[in-house]
């Protein structure tokens, strides 16, 4: 399958090889650098499951994708970072709630290295003293982790957010949770999600795929295994917020914030359709050329540390805005009172016009470079969307009602968490 950006002419191919891996490359010949990404749609949030042949609940200790994810760079000889230093690549990894990505750049050698990654993750080696040696290294970054004030923001914020999904959790999961973790359940989880018809490889790029498809021949299986079905359980998640405040003292200079709005989740080309649509309304609330950000600085309860986001997930959906404020509840309250104005005199088609313009322009030129682009197959894969130039098509599409539809479903003032960290 052939897909095109019908702005840019870039082109997409996908093909589904032979061992039921799917590969999507997107060949960049004006560029000297290629990316690779290799994903599976298996995250920290997939700590309860069941399978196709067998009834019963399983059930992992949370942080179980992470750990997954140290592991597989090693094998009895060698790590795959030494390889990948010797070829010139720099190579790197990242869970999050919904997938396990493994990536590196180049400027050359582009087919050892996709030998390299391609062998190290599909064929995994755990013994216990390796396993054993990790724990320790997971527990110092999870340490490392609980003494990060962005951390413990955003982990405080779900935790009010949610009452029972998984996005609670740490992706690095509890020291605990950690300490359960064996090389019999790592195994597991690389048999269970690691099949190639549940993963990715996306390349972009300084590519051929000719090239890739020969190297996908030489070392992947001639046929595709029988797939061991999986079906993610997910707890049932009430509409409403577990805490309305959630607050923590540490070593900061300043007292942080982050608001949270809660709404229900959205799936596939959906999901991103509603969180572009969330972005360009948060951007119109709260921007930094809105109304009411000037105002909040004007009057001292913002610095320019302030940002806004939009996170969701399998069964999640959260729009944020963040920084740093004496006083975050005012700006609360501040922002609560926009979007009730917003609300009642409508949105302001003229801004409206403006920010889809810069969100427009931002996506345009954030798929101009192989590692963007490779971000964007990863992204358009896991979400179960064939193309990966989707975004700009979307935004294309928005109108001020479909803001203003957004602004009163999902930015409710009685449906948000305020998360805050306070100075010692």
């Amino acid at each position: 399958m052939t897909l095109t950006d019908p702005l840019t002419g870039d082109t997409c191919r996908i093909i589904r090889h032979r061992s039921g891996l799917e590969i999507r490359v997107t060949e960049l010949p004006d560029f000297r650098t290629a990316s690779a990404q290799l994903v599976t749609k298996f995250g920290a949030q997939h700590i309860r499951y069941r399978t196709k042949d067998k009834p019963d609940i399983e059930k992992l200790p949370s942080g179980i994708a992470h750990y997954l994810e140290h592991k597989l760079f090693e094998n009895t000889d060698c790590n795959a970072s030494e390889l990948f230093a010797k070829l010139g690549a720099h190579d790197n990894a990242y869970t999050d709630y919904d997938r396990t990505v493994y990536y590196f750049q180049t400027a050359g050698a582009f087919p050892d290295a996709l030998r390299v990654l391609l062998d190290f993750v599909i064929h995994p080696f755990f013994s216990a003293e390796s396993v054993e040696r990790e724990r320790g290294i997971i527990l110092q970054e999870l340490q490392e982790a609980l003494d990060d004030p962005a951390d413990v923001l955003e982990m405080q914020l779900m935790n009010g957010l949610y009452h029972a999904h998984p996005v609670r959790n740490h992706v690095l999961g509890t020291a605990q949770s950690i300490r359960q973790i064996t090389p019999e359940l790592l195994y597991q989880c690389h048999r269970s999600f690691y099949q190639l018809g549940n993963m990715a490889l996306c390349c972009a790029g300084h590519v051929s795929e000719a090239e890739i498809l020969r190297i996908a021949d030489e070392l992947l299986p001639d046929h595709a295994e029988q797939p061991v079905q999986t079906e993610l359980l997910l707890p049932e998640e009430p509409e409403t917020v577990c805490a309305r405040h959630v607050q923590c003292s540490m070593d900061v200079g300043r007292t942080q914030f982050m608001i949270g709005f809660k709404s229900p989740p959205a799936d596939g080309p959906e999901r991103l359709r509603e969180s572009l649509l969330c972005l360009l309304v948060i951007e119109l609330l709260a921007g930094d050329s809105s109304p009411l950000y000037l105002r909040l600085l004007d009057r001292g309860l913002l610095h320019d540390t302030f940002a806004t986001d939009c996170l969701t997930g399998t069964g999640w959906f959260a729009v944020t805005a963040e920084g740093e404020s004496d006083d975050p509840e005012a700006v609360c309250a501040a922002l609560c009172d926009e979007i009730a104005r917003m609300k009642a005199e409508g949105i302001d088609e003229k801004r409206f016009d403006d920010c889809k313009k810069a969100a427009y322009g931002d996506a345009v030129l954030g798929m101009n470079s192989p590692e963007a682009a490779a971000d964007a197959m990863t992204d358009a894969f896991v979400l179960g969307i064939d193309t990966p130039f989707a975004r700009t098509a979307l935004l294309a599409a928005l109108t001020p009602a479909d803001a203003q539809d957004c602004l009163m479903r999902r930015f409710d003032p009685n449906n948000l968490t305020v998360s805050v960290i306070a100075p010692l």
